[in-house]
């Protein structure tokens, strides 16, 4: 089964069951021997059924407990002394961050159809979700919807699209070290989503301002500006619940309340994304190479331990959301492990830890390029060589 990033090698002579950190194992980029409908074929056909009381047995689920999070970190915390109840704090926001990344991952879920059958429910219950997350919900679906569309493609994908050697700024080079790759991943982590919300940092490159929260962006097609300006109230309306909030709880306990975790969702959000399509044996395709499938299959599925139960498993079966991503995550893991004797050596899992895999690949996954004598010019690679 392939598993993609490094692997054992051996080059004819025993090393004791040793493993060769260095060495790189790539995936397959020739199109692949089967097709969709055989990765289909090989999924039970209960995993295909949503159930609108199950899916909302999770959303209760996660609400409930970010309720009573923020119950007892209200009541309870400032009993504590100092400095434990800093400590408490810092374990409270982290917490309910990875609790309101789960009602986050629901409502993801609400714009790929996955909650129920009922699309206006799905588009409900999602616009208010994402909405309480300060997030467009219609304007963000619209365009994650052409990113699963444009899997790797370096001309139309939507969002982390590697940059190539002659684009990166001369100045990078200085932060091509330990001290600049703090700054660098922790810029990410905090500004990453809100940027790209705003600006489309990371994002598809048009020809003018792109933005999430413009109904007259280059992202979208004229019959869905009302969908973006729609998305624009909620968001407004998400903004002004939080201002009338802190007007009477005041600032501070919004801020450590809501504010901190939800800076933790983001974090996670951005972090789940880049690492599931940045990885060194991972390839990107130009136009003339790519097609649906090979993109799709061109992603990786992540371990982060207990996490991948809070967050739905939505790490831990991303290739599998790829290919059809209307399975309810309560199937996915099933679902996963029906396709891998499909998908063969095309199935990429890196059991590499969230927080080891962040660095390696800000690291080494710095920009994209073909490589000399590739037989499938079309085929760029992750690479990390800039010239100090």
């Amino acid at each position: 089964m392939g598993k993609g990033g490094r692997m054992p090698e051996s080059n004819g002579e025993p090393k004791g069951g040793e493993e060769k950190d260095n060495v790189l194992r790539r995936v397959p980029h020739e199109k692949p021997p089967f097709t969709l409908a055989d990765i289909k074929k090989a999924i039970p056909a209960h995993c295909f059924e949503r159930s609108l009381l199950r899916s909302s047995s999770y959303l209760i689920y996660d609400l409930t407990v970010c309720f009573l999070l923020s119950y007892a970190a209200t009541n309870y915390i400032n009993l504590l002394p100092e400095p434990l109840s800093y400590v408490v704090w810092a374990a409270y926001v982290y917490v309910q961050g990875c609790f309101m990344f789960a009602v986050w991952v629901v409502a993801h879920e609400c714009g790929h159809h996955g909650f129920s059958d009922y699309h206006w429910l799905n588009d409900t219950v999602g616009f208010v979700l994402h909405s309480l997350l300060l997030v467009p919900y219609f304007s963000w679906k619209i365009s994650h919807r052409r990113h699963h569309a444009n899997t790797n493609s370096l001309d139309r994908d939507e969002n982390h699209v590697p940059r190539f050697k002659q684009t990166i700024r001369p100045y990078y080079r200085y932060f091509n070290n330990p001290v600049g790759r703090v700054f660098i991943i922790a810029f990410t982590l905090t500004l990453g989503w809100p940027l790209y919300l705003i600006v489309n940092i990371a994002g598809r490159t048009y020809d003018r301002h792109a933005s999430h929260f413009d109904p007259y962006s280059p992202i979208y097609s004229d019959r869905e500006r009302v969908q973006i300006l729609l998305s624009d109230i909620g968001f407004l309306a998400g903004c002004y619940l939080v201002y009338k909030v802190a007007l009477v709880k005041g600032f501070t306990w919004v801020m450590l309340v809501y504010g901190a975790p939800l800076h933790v969702v983001n974090g996670f959000l951005v972090m789940i994304t880049l690492l599931h399509h940045t990885h060194l044996s991972l390839p990107h395709y130009d136009s003339s190479e790519w097609d649906w499938l090979r993109g799709a299959l061109a992603t990786v599925d992540r371990d982060y331990g207990i996490l991948n139960k809070v967050f739905h498993h939505i790490a831990d079966t991303h290739v599998l959301h790829h290919l059809i991503s209307s399975i309810p995550h309560y199937h996915a893991e099933e679902a996963t492990e029906a396709i891998k004797p499909v998908l063969g050596d095309y199935y990429h899992y890196d059991p590499t830890p969230f927080y080891v895999a962040m660095w390696r690949e800000a690291k080494e996954c710095l920009y994209v390029e073909a490589e000399d004598g590739d037989k499938a010019r079309g085929v760029y690679w992750f690479q990390n060589k800039l010239e100090s």
